[in-house]
């Protein structure tokens, strides 16, 4: 039998001469394996520029402490594919198994019958597939792309179409402007179907997002900060809407921004009709909430025995500018909470704009570590890294590896044991947790 990774290599061979950002190849496949988008559980589906996953994850927790069964679906993968393709079960969820995957995969790729497609194509409609025949409570649906023209993009009435932040990211598929981008995303709303706004950093993708909920026709819609709102309290989270107020924990994900991100599933989950829960469902998934590679403390594994004792580890995937903003961010409230000097060890996509990423953390950063991505054709060169890095006013150095650059701090002295975080790509994140040995679960 073939590895679900030999049939992913053979996919590729379908892809189509020319991108055209288009439905019509999913459709056409999906209606060849009898339209298993139309028996799916209630479908929430989660667009935005940052903030699609960790939102998924508190959604995912909160109804997972209710009782309920979720599938979810997410990309890119960190390490393997499976992470993609969660299936509900009561009391936890898991990964589709190998045996699982490839009987899905086979089965489109034999009623494709080598028609062009892409990748993301195929493998989403593999996983509605699977889905469609494996029963739970809701299914969580995250866009690989963009939202109009996304392969997901096959829901007639989702429970809810929630759009996250939005800022610059992959520009040379939804455009170079904050409105151009957010009217893509405003894509998946529905006509008569809940949509709920994300609170936003720009006054033109929120006001792109609304008109486009209104002119669709989508009902009710929710705002961040005008129809719910959310903020930090002693500590807390306080949620409100005009069903009441919430008086909850502190997110288990690290960072302001996973306020808003909590809030944001809170909304979405009442929203789609999932709010007669208790309140300690709200507090445990707000406390249990786990999504790899985004502010992930590493305390254990291989890297941290290689760096000074003494040293934090973090782990993020951020790679565009306001995902830089939002890490900057967190790591000065860590800085606040116990001071500690800030090393970066850092590899990037050519296709991101690393000058701003860096930007962040002109005047934070103690040094940035420029480092490769192995097997990313489309990775910068550490050496480019450290230049663009440099040329923000960020002192630079260059390493082979994650792991040498970790052993690299035994050569200064330190006041006390630094504080690093490992950033700059999802690719990079990956390959850490695989070269960690602490695999997503």
């Amino acid at each position: 039998m073939n590895s679900s990774d030999a049939l992913i290599a053979r996919f590729l061979a379908l892809h189509p001469k020319t991108i055209d950002l288009s439905l019509d190849r999913i459709q056409r496949l999906l209606a060849q394996l009898g339209h298993p988008e139309r028996r799916l559980p209630p479908v929430i589906h989660v667009a935005g520029t940052n903030g699609k996953g960790s939102t998924i994850a508190f959604m995912r927790a909160i109804l997972e402490s209710a009782g309920l069964a979720v599938h979810v679906y997410t990309s890119p993968h960190l390490v393997r594919f499976h992470e993609r393709i969660r299936l509900g079960k009561f009391g936890g969820g898991q990964y589709v198994t190998e045996d699982r995957l490839v009987e899905a995969f086979r089965r489109c790729e034999a009623v494709n019958a080598g028609a062009p497609i892409t990748v993301f194509e195929i493998t989403t409609a593999a996983a509605l597939l699977v889905f469609s025949e494996e029963p739970a409570d809701v299914l969580l649906l995250e866009v690989g792309l963009g939202g109009r023209f996304d392969a997901t993009n096959v829901i007639d009435r989702p429970a809810a179409a929630v759009v996250t932040s939005i800022g610059h990211d992959h520009a040379e598929y939804l455009g170079t402007t904050l409105t151009a981008i957010a009217g893509e995303k405003a894509g998946i709303f529905k006509r008569g179907c809940p949509a709920v706004i994300a609170p936003q950093d720009y006054q033109e993708a929120d006001q792109t997002l609304r008109d486009a909920a209104e002119r669709i026709g989508a009902a009710p819609l929710l705002v961040g900060q005008q129809d719910f709102s959310v903020h930090e309290e002693g500590g807390r989270l306080v949620y409100q809407d005009e069903k009441g107020l919430l008086d909850l924990p502190r997110p288990k994900l690290i960072g302001r921004h996973q306020f808003i991100n909590a809030g944001t599933a809170i909304a979405a989950l009442r929203a789609a009709g999932f709010e007669g829960f208790e309140t300690s469902a709200f507090e445990a998934g707000l406390t249990r909430a786990d999504w790899p590679g985004r502010l992930q403390r590493l305390n254990r594994g291989r890297l941290p025995e290689i760096a000074p004792s003494g040293c934090e580890i973090w782990l993020d995937g951020g790679h565009n500018p306001d995902g830089g903003r939002v890490l900057a961010a967190a790591m000065a409230d860590q800085s606040e909470r116990s001071d500690a000097p800030l090393v970066l060890i850092a590899g990037m996509l050519g296709t991101k704009d690393s000058q701003a990423f860096f930007k962040n953390f002109s005047g934070l950063a103690r040094e940035v570590i420029a480092v490769p991505i192995s097997g990313q054709i489309a990775a910068r060169p550490a050496e480019e890294v450290a230049s663009i890095a440099a040329s923000v006013g960020l002192t630079t150095s260059i390493a082979a590896s994650v792991e040498s650059a970790l052993a690299s701090l035994h050569n200064y002295v330190w006041d006390r044991p630094p504080r690093v975080l490992i950033c700059g790509s999802l690719y990079l994140a990956g390959e850490v947790l695989a070269a960690n040995g602490t695999l997503p679960e």
